[in-house]
């Protein structure tokens, strides 16, 4: 059934903008503000939180881009590696360049962009020079000398004073990047040495939505963040520097609560006086927590999540893009709730959506995939893989037709539609694989539907897909993920390959 709504983002819009303008009125209206998390499309949060605005802190920015500049980070080694994004299925480096479209659609231009850990990496290179050729300012900084230790080399013409420095004009710098890693908090404190250096009493601030701080550490929501963070090994502690200091709990995560000793010195350091906070939370400005209207339905969406996230790690596990210690992490968390996998409900469904096809077609040697999708009411669709299309594509064109009430028996693919698409694929394209992924269903379904008013109707219903959820016996191909992505779909698939073939194109 559909999740009620947890989540008031005009609240949010309106508690966070005071607390980000009165911490730089705290520091004589010049702060460096790090964004962290998902400045766009934080869909992570849109699924632990029913009813949160994807774009919510974009839209809060948005109403502060008068007061505030922007600078876009990125780790080199990211580059380097070409790291992904999994909600887009783009390497970080195109997620940057996406992100700067998007906030100029959104009215707001990026300063610079600032590589980060920069060691004339071939691929950064490469990337420095597009942008700088499509007259983008490009800064990049070093691996800062003397860190974490030797604080006199880190605040020193060496370390952060190696640095190019940022001219700003504006009271509130936000500082942001692709992930977690980038060099956000070198980028600010580099710039807070330069601004004392002119006597500009700057501050720092971070604004991170998980772990939500004033949660209890074990809520499923804090929970879901150890979760989507398993690969870099986060987790969620009590903040013993802001028990201390206020004999308050408040969660934070490891590395924030690491790293504070070192950056307490460092911020004494670069201001010659006390430190700005007594505790990792303070730096914090984070007020989802006082946002969330609907603590139950938020705990089932973040059980939810956990399960996406099993799931997920367990794929890439197989796919050889994890360890075997960050599926068995995740694990642990279904564990801690008592939940098993099949907690998801699209899961039995797609399982036994296999099995019948296999039963129907007893003595064939293929693979045979299930999949199953959950509709806005509940509703539980299936399908399965055949000579003509893939199991996603099968059970995409089973719901919309549900929804559209267009009966079983109608198609919604004529043959001369689908005889051209076998033509194509393997007397030009020389494929040998005819069944349709879920990208060329959906081609070939608009195409269908210049000629077909059924498939028309069909087609207006995919829409309404955006959010729900779905499984598969087996992983997608591109095909099918970049289809499932697009139309706002939650996939999740058992671990197992839909072809015994080693490439897949």
């Amino acid at each position: 059934m559909a999740l009620h709504t947890a989540f008031d983002n005009e609240r949010y819009i309106g508690e966070q903008t005071a607390e980000i303008l009165e911490r730089a009125g705290r520091f004589n209206n010049k702060l460096y503000l790090e964004f962290g998390g998902k400045l766009l499309y934080d869909y992570h949060a849109a699924r632990v939180l029913p009813g949160y605005d994807p774009n919510v802190k974009m839209r809060l920015l948005q109403q502060l881009k008068e007061k505030a500049d922007l600078l876009l980070c990125i780790y080199a080694g990211d580059i380097e590696r070409k790291k992904i994004r999994a909600d887009f299925g783009i390497t970080y480096d195109s997620d940057a360049l996406k992100l700067i479209d998007d906030l100029r659609d959104w009215g707001i231009c990026v300063l610079g962009v600032v590589i980060t850990r920069f060691d004339n990496q071939p691929a950064a290179v490469v990337f420095k020079n597009k942008l700088e050729r499509r007259n983008i300012r490009v800064y990049t900084h070093r691996f800062t000398k003397g860190y974490p230790t030797d604080t006199d080399t880190i605040v020193s013409d060496e370390g952060y004073g190696a640095n190019e420095y940022i001219e700003t004009s504006k009271p509130l710098v936000v500082v942001t990047g692709p992930g977690p890693g980038s060099g956000k908090l070198a980028t600010s404190l580099s710039q807070l040495y330069h601004d004392y250096r002119r006597g500009i009493q700057s501050g720092y601030a971070k604004f991170e939505t998980f772990p939500i701080w004033n949660l209890p550490i074990k809520h499923p929501v804090n929970v879901a963040y150890e979760a989507a963070t398993a690969d870099i090994k986060d987790f969620n502690i009590i903040d013993p520097f802001h028990l201390e200091a206020y004999d308050r709990k408040a969660v934070n995560y490891n590395r924030d609560v690491e790293i504070f000793p070192v950056l307490k010195r460092i911020l004494g350091k670069i201001t010659g006086g006390e430190p700005f906070y007594k505790s990792p939370t303070d730096m914090g400005v984070n007020r989802a927590g006082f946002a969330i209207t609907n603590d139950e339905a938020a705990r089932e969406a973040s059980k939810q999540e956990i399960i996406r996230r099993y799931f997920r790690y367990r794929c890439e596990y197989a796919m050889g893009f994890a360890d075997k210690e960050t599926a068995q992490r995740v694990e642990l968390f279904i564990n801690d709730f008592h939940l098993q996998p099949e907690y998801r409900s699209v899961v039995e469904p797609a399982r036994r959506a296999a099995e019948e096809a296999q039963d129907q077609e007893k003595g064939s040697e293929g693979i045979y995939c299930g999949a199953a999708i959950a509709l806005r009411d509940g509703t539980i669709v299936t399908g399965n893989n055949s000579p003509l299309m893939h199991a996603a594509s099968s059970v995409v064109i089973h719901a919309i037709k549900h929804m559209a009430g267009i009966p079983g028996q109608i198609k919604l693919l004529p043959s001369f539609v689908t005889d051209s698409v076998r033509r194509l694929k393997t007397e030009i394209m020389k494929e040998k694989n005819i069944s349709l992924d879920l990208e060329e269903a959906l081609i070939a379904l608009s195409i269908a539907a210049t000629t077909n008013s059924a498939t028309q109707l069909a087609l207006e219903k995919l829409k309404e897909l955006e959010g729900c959820e779905a499984h598969l016996t087996h992983m997608p191909t591109p095909g099918d993920e970049a289809g499932m992505r697009r139309l706002g779909i939650n996939l999740t698939s058992d671990p197992d390959f839909a072809t015994k073939n080693l490439f897949i194109n």
